[in-house]
């Protein structure tokens, strides 16, 4: 789940960040009210969105007085802005964050995330802040240090030094980036984040270390223990056929083609999009019944599936181990009767019972294409659309 900068910096500050003070609101009226507490000559004006690159696409701007903050607030608020992460359509700005300004001094990359592959929490840092991380790591991947840590209660004194060496700091620095280290590593073990990244981390000509950017996200699987942070989830973000199915408990992602995918467990819906893609043609989202998909779920997925005009067709790969391949198969022939899927439907049916449920689709009297294997049901839905 992603939250807003001004949230993540809330968060930050709780733990013993340091960032600029700032506010937050939904209107040019509301901002006004709430910038007279700022202490500053100079307003930095942020559109909230989740999305980087804000500030190519004008979504940043640094103002002198509060004329110029409020004429350019009403042309931000409403505006679409349009950023290399929101792809052509862009995303509606609707809601803005004004901060003091800072005296930046220099500026640096610092992020934290699970390194899945080693089990561990990696520290990434560099003395090129304010850029696109992956751009330097192409450019010039020796100014990027990785840091990988041990899970534990708390980080070293000495594994905050070696996060922080590439930065170059004198002593009086040196200490207040090895507080934002720890700080940052204990807010991260106690919200489950998956990553919070500072870019730019800044040292100021008062010689202040200063998160003036954040981006912060969590582990949906942990929410249940942070009702807090589920509080904070911006539902105008996100796209609504992503809010529908987590309803549903699907997993579910929505992306360009128009071949519809309906699968049970998560590496499975990677293959079957991939093979897909090796017949020529693009998935239309990725979905997840996951383990006990009932008439009910399955029927949500097909209603979730065709909302997308895009789709052509659709393809259903189950492997049945915790989920019998004849219940599912029941439960796709009662959800297909209920919504009158009038796009070619290709399933596979795997495992448990599945002689059972391909008897079963066969009976069905829907024309529905029954399919070997995953190979041939591919063939058999490319087919189908043309």
């Amino acid at each position: 789940m992603n939250i807003h900068e001004h949230q993540a910096k809330i968060i930050l500050k709780k733990y013993g960040a340091k960032v600029p003070e700032g506010v937050f609101a939904l209107s040019v009226e509301e901002l006004l009210e709430k910038v007279k507490n700022l202490k500053t000559n100079k307003f930095v004006l942020k559109a909230q969105i989740h999305a980087g690159g804000r500030g190519k696409a004008g979504g940043v701007k640094i103002l002198n007085t509060i004329e110029e903050l409020e004429k350019s607030a009403k042309e931000l608020l409403g505006k679409k802005l349009i950023t290399h992460q929101t792809g052509p359509e862009g995303k509606e700005v609707k809601r803005l964050y004004v901060e003091e300004s800072s005296n930046i001094d220099k500026e640096f990359y610092l992020s934290c995330l699970v390194d899945r592959a080693s089990s561990k929490i990696a520290f990434i840092s560099s003395d090129q802040g304010g850029m696109d991380i992956e751009e330097v790591a192409i450019q010039s991947p020796k100014k990027i240090i990785t840091t990988k840590i041990d899970l534990k209660d708390e980080i070293s004194e000495k594994e905050c030094e070696k996060i922080i060496d590439i930065f170059k700091l004198d002593e009086n620095s040196k200490n207040q980036a090895i507080d934002l280290i720890k700080s940052i590593y204990k807010m991260f073990i106690s919200t489950d984040a998956n990553m919070v990244e500072i870019n730019p981390l800044i040292l100021t000509k008062e010689n202040k270390v200063i998160c003036l950017d954040a981006k912060v996200n969590f582990d949906d699987n942990a929410l249940f223990r942070h009702p807090e942070i589920v509080n904070l989830r911006d539902l105008n973000e996100e796209d609504p056929t992503e809010i529908e199915a987590s309803k549903h408990d699907l997993a579910y992602i929505k992306l360009d083609g128009n071949i519809g995918c309906m699968v049970n467990g998560a590496g499975l819906a990677m293959a079957t999009m991939d093979i897909i893609k090796l017949y020529g043609k693009e998935p239309a989202n990725f979905l997840d019944v996951g383990g006990g998909a009932s008439k009910e779920k399955v029927s949500a997925a097909f209603k979730i599936i065709l909302s997308d005009k895009n789709v052509k067709g659709i393809l259903i790969n189950i492997f049945g181990g915790i989920m019998r391949c004849d219940v599912l198969a029941q439960g796709v022939v009662d959800a297909a009767k209920e919504i009158d899927i009038k796009v070619p439907l290709v399933v596979r049916l795997a495992g448990t019972n599945f002689k059972e449920g391909k008897e079963i689709l066969d009976n069905s009297g829907l024309k529905l294409i029954s399919a070997e294997n995953l190979d041939d049901a591919a063939k058999k839905i490319v087919e189908a659309i043309g």
